[in-house]
């Protein structure tokens, strides 16, 4: 499948960087695009390429993945984007529980883009309508991608591990565990940012956390997404669960089920 590499982007751009920064980011994706490397060669050496914001990514995903291998369950991510994460995830459930073929992953997401803000969120340019959007048929391409990368890993052969659910949250997760009801929530990755749907993915997958679940937010503590925090708070009570911050990623923290 061809994807459209000079697509247009749907979203506003994140970021705290200066201006220098921002311009040696855009240097290094110029080094990137013009490589001497062989395809072959430059797979085995992206750590040429790789900016330590997105090298402190993997840490924190690793940490976390070695703190829910006690727990029974499913992995899930609410909001995958181009689904790196779940191509991580993937890969960290092949090194750290390689014949666990019971930890399935699954990624919701609209593959559309954002719907629209509420009341309740922030009036920035990241939550316009149909931000972080992908490419037309990208979700095939994904599904690929992920099987590729299971078919490399140990237990290769065994397949159905992954799950992509296309949709909104809002209607998707709630019909996803109504068919499921066996589900048990070990790791839930929250990258929705607007108030709706996390409130209504909190309150779908809720019943099915058990102790030592954890909750990864993405801007739980961002002004700029007050909505996550609003939702997560009338969901759950203090005494439910314990919160940290990701020592890495401050901007991230983590919920952890008592």
């Amino acid at each position: 499948m061809r994807l459209l590499r000079d697509q247009q982007k749907s979203y506003a751009l994140e970021t705290t960087a200066s201006r220098a920064q921002v311009d040696n980011r855009q240097h290094l994706q110029e080094i990137f695009l013009s490589s001497p490397l062989p395809p072959e060669d430059l797979l085995f050496n992206l750590g040429l390429y790789t900016r330590s914001s997105l090298l402190v990514k993997y840490l924190v995903l690793y940490e976390l993945y070695r703190k829910l291998l006690s727990v029974p369950g499913v992995i899930m991510e609410f909001g995958t984007w181009w689904g790196q994460n779940l191509v991580l995830l993937e890969n960290l459930r092949a090194i750290l529980e390689p014949f666990n073929k019971q930890r399935k992953i699954i990624g919701f997401d609209t593959f559309s883009g954002y719907p629209s803000p509420s009341g309740w969120d922030g009036a920035g340019e990241f939550w316009k309508e149909g931000s972080y959007s992908t490419s037309a048929g990208y979700q095939e391409y994904l599904e690929d991608l992920i099987r590729t990368h299971e078919g490399i890993n140990v237990l290769g052969h065994v397949t159905g591990v992954h799950e992509l659910v296309e949709g909104d949250v809002r209607r998707t997760v709630p019909g996803y565990l109504q068919s499921h009801p066996e589900t048990i929530v070990a790791f839930a990755y929250f990258d929705l940012g607007l108030y709706e749907p996390t409130l209504e993915t909190l309150k779908a997958i809720k019943a099915h956390l058990v102790p030592g679940s954890i909750i990864l937010f993405d801007e739980l503590t961002w002004p700029e997404a007050p909505g996550e925090a609003i939702a997560f708070r009338e969901i759950f009570k203090p005494s439910e669960y314990s919160i940290e911050k990701v020592m890495l990623y401050p901007s991230k923290a983590v919920i952890t089920i008592r």
